[in-house]
């Protein structure tokens, strides 16, 4: 007789499909896994699943390939990775992207970031959509943050104003005419399109015209995905990019559920309504007929995340737990503390993306991950050996790999192992790799084979613990106050170490640890998500507004829950809001407080404070309101470990069975230990066993080793670990492995620098355009580790904390100084560039000695000088750009000198003849604090053949360099004799700048991941003539050397190596403002706003060069367009590619982009670039790329324009209506056509 009342959960992955089944009456549940490709056995993996479950459930036989009844199933929860493959794999539906006219480029050129700062050929993924329809519509922002005295806006007297979502004043500029876009969309029907992406500016607030042409679209029969019906955000690109993947993958994701539910009787519906539900990225389910592609990316993972949040954390308890969930291919990261944790931007396969998501991180380290020797260190990964030919063991002649070092340390038993293991050759290729790596270290002390394999599993583990670290100690939370809750296939083989590492002494593996991520979708809830923009300060008299922006969002969620079949009393409301401080960009999702609606700036203060370390005594603004919609999932009776550890602890001891076998594996500081080997199924509850053990199921191995204990739990295995002494590193001969590990440990503490600086910063060059870089040195100034930020300060950091390190005798720094500085002859390169340096000594309390430095250096939009954004092209002596610091305590033991700060950034500057102060003191004062934070948390987690090239500014200047190479030692001279003249304007170049150049250079040109630190430039030595351009005298200025001379000299190096075609050769800067202070000593408030502009890369020998991309010694992002409008006085009209201005050749360079900007009142504006008079040169007969063009669009009081060339350098003052207008060089071509 038929059963009744079946509930089934599926994960289909992409290597196996995993599903659980609750069946009425039956006391064990089913578990199944099954590959989810087999198409010689069935189509498909899910409908597999549910066939095999029926067959159990009912104890029929029931065929495969017919429609299968589901009479006696209630429910189907599905995850899939249909949507992440298409997306992966660049298989999605062909779309169209509609936007607003001048943007047709806005995704392709996206943050103008490369992806990987040292790759000459710039690689971007290809992107999703296939064209592009530009419509003639637009609207702004009319008033802007940055206005020092913000004017009352009256709406109702203007027809061309109106109230936007956010209650922002909109001004329509121009309206879309629907006859035209009738025409365009036409065209993209008889084109064979059906799928469009429309995304207009600034639609987040005002979606009129986003809908118009939507409902247009959709009645000619196209699929439409709408911006801000995805998402309400502010950010063009994102959002922009969310409708175009909303487009490019739902359709596929529809296809696939119609092919699946025709598998079924009924197709998944009955008179109860729909029976099959889908899980989405941030954790919540949805009705089959209301999921989409855009929020199914993270379906899978996200089914772990709830299985993790339900079945191993203890509210009772309330330690936060990390989850770590190890693949074949990959592990995901995640943590969980009460409730779950959404992020609103993420970038997937180089894709942006908004849309709530659970946050989970992902890193390349898995069974699969290959095992290397390279330039002197251990590396696992990224690269995987995949099913075919697979891991060496598997006899196929596949490489080494992490799954091979557990084999060889006997951490896998080939009986439990689903295929033959071929263990004879793994040996023999880790002898050959221990004596490659011996006669490579040739140090006194040799490694065996199972120390290399240990080795590698260290690394691993490294690997892995770096996003944990992030998660948590990125946030202000301490690591070894969590729990771990292990899962996935190989999570249990490295629980221990990993916890180990993190300083966590409980490991939790559940029972369903090998299905997690369809167990957590059988307990998952069915969610329904909706938030709005808002722009209010949060006050009590904007808290009536809060509550009826809050009360319609709930109702519109029950609304839409009743729809899926549930009813008022199964239905929760969660509350939020987006929140931050006036003039920061860092916003907190906060959580309705239990004291109620008035408590939210509390928690958003209090959340503020133990992420950042700091609070501000600003206004607090609302971004979004947001409602989370739940209708309660499976009732399933859970139980959390602790409650069972309670329970057995207060029972009689039991002792473990007899072991099953016994082996030898090998463990850290115990060499190859006798080891019992248990069969899970066969232990008691409530045993506690001590390590070494191995326990193993039908699907995973649990690894103890012999400091730790398992306690055998009714649903879960405990894991005690203990720590173990680790053994002092020698630095005479230093162990290759430990050098790994602190390899990843020092990156991890400056990329958590780079976070930190980010969030608690308030500029937007710092903020929004990331032009900031964080560092670690050695006490003499040697870099040990930097985050991947800004090329052009890899060098020149080292110099500048050099330097201080020489400036101060011995005693003078104590703890809780921290040194601000900027001047060139100080390790400086323009002085917009602040370096914040904080020394890190060994006893705080009673110190002795410095034991290395933390440093961060961040562009500042203005330092005083005699143009806004201290970036004036016109500037012949250093005091003329803005305050010049040689060494300056800006804290003193811990107190933060603002007074001092203001008389260096303020006072003196604005002392000088025809200079001002800097214009923005606060965020000067703000983004300081911010790099003392980061560097902070840095403090925290630490505790003979010849070459030669010429080349020329545009002013003429030579740049001359040969390089001389010594093939027996491997060292190099660089020599820069030849170089011109100590430059009359601001291009003079500090040498700090040149070794930056170099060591981006060589780095680049060594396909090879090795540390960035100061042994990359021991056997370099460099020549350059004193009081040139490029050895200048102290009282040069320089504001140009960084973002102008550091490109061409790059390009210089390239040439004489005969690397690359020219990139662009510039930073294109453009600054604008106004206020300060003028002749007659007069104070007027304002701001100042710096950019540089995205071109064309130079192309190679086996590639083309890419379009609208920074280039070389700077990778500074561009300011969202709508982010850019909100803050500024601007309108963007235009930011798009500059097609055909790359060169020819067998590979064309990249081309440059236009950018048209119109001001809105009176501003100071400045430009400062290159490649305006000397063209990016080609090579190996490939064509110079087009120079750059600077243009004023003036406009007069009578409605004529006239259009003025800026030239490569200049300031001016420009009005109201006015335009500029960059256009930047393409990179030359590589090779004859």
């Amino acid at each position: 007789m038929a059963q009744k009342g079946i509930r089934i959960a599926i994960d289909r992955g992409g290597t196996f499909t995993d599903a659980w089944a609750q069946v009425p009456d039956r006391e064990e549940d089913i578990v199944l896994k099954v590959l989810s490709e087999s198409p010689d056995e069935y189509d498909d993996a899910p409908t597999e699943c549910i066939r095999q479950i029926l067959e159990i459930a009912t104890g029929a036989t029931i065929p495969r390939g017919e429609p299968l009844d589901i009479s006696p199933v209630e429910s189907i929860r599905m995850g899939t990775t249909v949507a992440t493959n298409a997306l992966l794999e660049r298989k999605g539906a062909r779309v169209a992207l509609v936007t607003t006219r001048g943007f047709r480029d806005i995704l392709r050129i996206g943050n103008q970031a490369r992806p990987n700062i040292f790759d000459l050929s710039v690689q971007r993924l290809s992107k999703l959509y296939e064209t592009v329809v530009e419509v003639d519509e637009r609207v702004t922002i009319e008033g802007f943050a940055e206005d020092p005295e913000p004017m009352p806006i009256d709406v109702e007297s203007d027809p061309a104003l109106t109230k936007g979502l956010t209650g922002e004043a909109v001004r329509i500029l121009k309206r879309p005419d629907v006859e035209v876009v009738r025409r365009d969309l036409q065209a993209l029907w008889e084109a064979g399109y059906r799928s469009l992406a429309v995304a207009f500016l600034h639609s987040y607030t005002f979606q009129d015209h986003e809908n118009a042409v939507a409902d247009l679209a959709r009645s000619m029969g196209f699929r439409v995905s709408v911006s801000s019906e995805l998402q309400t955000m502010a950010k063009i690109v994102p959002r922009a990019q969310s409708a175009v993947a909303d487009g490019y993958l739902s359709p596929i994701t529809e296809e696939y559920l119609r092919s699946f539910r025709s598998g079924f009787k009924g197709r998944l519906e009955d008179a109860n309504g729909e029976k099959l539900f889908l899980n989405q990225s941030d954790g919540g389910l949805v009705s089959f007929s209301k999921f989409t592609g855009l929020r199914g990316v993270l379906s899978g993972p996200a089914g772990g995340v709830i299985g993790l949040s339900r079945t191993c954390f203890d509210e009772r308890d309330g330690t936060p737990v990390l989850g770590f969930d190890m693949g074949g291919t990959s592990t995901d990261v995640a943590r969980y503390s009460g409730s779950l944790e959404h992020i609103f931007e993420s970038t997937i396969a180089q894709v942006t993306i908004q849309t709530p998501q659970l946050d989970i991180n992902t890193v390349a380290a898995g069974g699969g991950s290959m095992l290397f020797w390279e330039n002197g260190l251990f590396k696992v990964g990224p690269q995987s050996a995949g099913a075919n030919p697979g891991p060496a063991c598997y006899g196929k002649g596949g490489p080494l790999t992490v799954t091979d070092a557990n084999l060889f340390l006997g951490r896998i038993i080939p009986e439990f192992f689903p295929r033959p293991l071929d263990l004879d050759t793994v040996q023999k290729k880790f002898e050959e790799l221990t004596a490659t790596i011996n006669q490579d270290t040739a140090t006194d002390t040799t490694l065996t084979a199972e120390e290399v394999a240990l080795g590698f599993l260290a690394i691993a583990n490294a690997t892995m613990t770096r996003p944990i670290r992030t998660l948590s100690e990125g946030r202000g939370f301490e690591t070894g106050a969590h729990n771990l809750g292990c899962f996935g296939g190989a999570g249990g083989q490295h629980a221990v170490a990993v916890a180990r590492d993190l300083g966590i002494q409980r490991a939790i593996i559940p029972r369903y640890s090998s299905i997690l991520s369809a167990y957590g979708m059988a307990l998952a809830d069915v969610v329904v998500e909706n938030q709005e923009p808002e722009a209010v300060a949060f006050a009590q008299d904007s808290l009536q507004q809060l509550q009826a922006r809050f009360e319609k969002l709930c109702k519109s969620g029950t609304e839409g829950l009743i729809s899926q079949g549930f009813n008022d009393s199964q239905i929760e409301h969660t509350l939020f809001l987006n929140m931050r401080y006036q003039g920061s960009d860092t916003a907190l999702m906060i959580s309705k407080p239990e004291t109620g609606l008035e408590s939210f700036g509390e928690a958003f203060i209090a959340r503020h404070h133990r992420e950042f370390g700091f609070t501000q005594p600003r206004e607090i603004l609302v971004d979004d309101v947001r409602v989370r919609s739940t209708a309660k999932g499976m009732q399933v009776q859970l139980s959390s470990p602790f409650e069972e550890l309670r329970r057995t602890q207060n029972s009689p001891p039991v002792s473990p069975t007899a072991p099953d076998s016994r082996r030898k594996v090998f463990f850290e500081n115990h060499g190859w230990a006798d080891t019992a080997v248990y069969s899970l199924s066969t232990l008691p509850t409530g045993a506690k066993i001590h390590g070494p053990v191995m326990i193993i199921d039908k699907t995973q191995t649990i690894v103890v080793d012999p400091a730790s204990a398992a306690v055998i739990l009714p649903e879960h295995v405990l894991l005690e670990i203990s720590n173990i002494d680790k053994p002092d590193v020698g630095v005479d001969q230093p162990d290759p492995i430990q050098l790994s590990v602190f390899g990843h440990r020092f990156m991890s503490v400056a990329e958590q620098m780079g976070q930190t600086m980010q969030k608690t910063s308030i500029s937007v060059n710092i903020k929004e355009r990331l032009d900031y870089s964080c560092a670690v040195f050695s006490a003499d100034g040697g870099l040990v580790a930097n985050a991947p930020h800004i090329p052009g300060h890899l060098g020149s950091m080292s110099y500048a904390i050099a330097y201080q390190a020489r400036l101060y005798k011995p005693g003078e720094l104590k703890p809780g100084d921290v040194l601000l500085s900027n001047h060139p002859c100080a390790g400086g390169t323009h002085l917009p560039d602040l370096t914040v340096t904080t020394p890190v000594f060994d006893d705080d309390e009673n110190p002795k000695e410095i034991l290395f430095f933390v440093a961060n250096r961040g562009h500042h939009a203005d330092i005083g000088g005699i143009a806004p954004g201290s970036m004036p092209p016109n500037s012949t002596e250093l005091w003329q750009e803005g305050v010049a610091v040689e060494s300056f305590k800006m804290v003193k033991e811990g107190v933060f000198d603002e007074k001092g700060l203001t008389e260096i950034l303020y006072d003196i500057p604005g002392s000088y003849p025809g200079c001002s102060g800097t214009r923005t003191l606060r965020d000067n004062l703000a983004d300081l604090k911010a790099a003392v934070a980061s560097n902070n948390r840095g403090i925290q987690l630490i505790q003979a053949l010849s070459l030669q090239a010429v080349d020329y500014i545009d002013d003429g200047t030579p740049l001359a360099l040969k390089i001389d190479i010594d093939k027996d030692t491997g060292s190099a001279v660089f020599d820069f004799t030849g170089t011109g003249p100590e430059h009359f304007g601001n291009l003079n170049c500090p040498p700090a700048i040149m070794y930056s150049g170099i060591m981006y250079c060589l780095r680049s040109m060594i396909s090879s991941d090795i540390p960035l630190n100061q042994g990359c430039l021991a056997p370099i030595k460099l020549v350059c003539p004193p009081n040139t351009l490029l050895s200048p005298s102290l009282k040069a200025a320089t504001v140009g050397s960084n973002v102008e001379t550091s490109q061409r000299i790059v390009d210089l190096i390239f040439k004489a190596f005969r690397a690359a075609a020219a990139s662009q050769g510039t930073c294109n800067n453009m600054t604008f403002g106004y206020g300060g202070t003028d002749e007659s000593g007069t104070v007027t408030k304002g701001f100042g706003y710096y950019e540089t502009i995205a071109g064309g890369s130079g192309a190679g020998p086996h590639w083309h060069g890419e379009s609208g991309v920074h280039t070389h010694i700077t990778n500074t992002r561009m300011t969202d367009a709508e982010i850019f409008e909100k803050r500024y006085p601007v309108i963007l009209h235009e930011f798009s590619l500059r097609p055909g201005s790359g060169g020819a050749g067998r590979h064309r360079g990249g081309d440059g982009c236009v950018r048209d900007i119109e001001f809105r009142r009176p501003v100071q504006v400045s430009i400062l670039s290159e490649r305006r008079v000397i063209a990016p040169y080609g090579m190996d007969g490939g064509g110079e790329g087009q120079r750059g063009v600077n243009l004023w669009i003036r406009r007069y009081d009578d409605g004529t324009t006239r259009t003025i060339s800026l030239g490569g350098k200049a300031t001016t003052p420009m009005g109201a209506g006015d335009h500029i207008v960059v256009k930047t060089p393409g990179g030359g071509g590589y090779g004859q056509n």
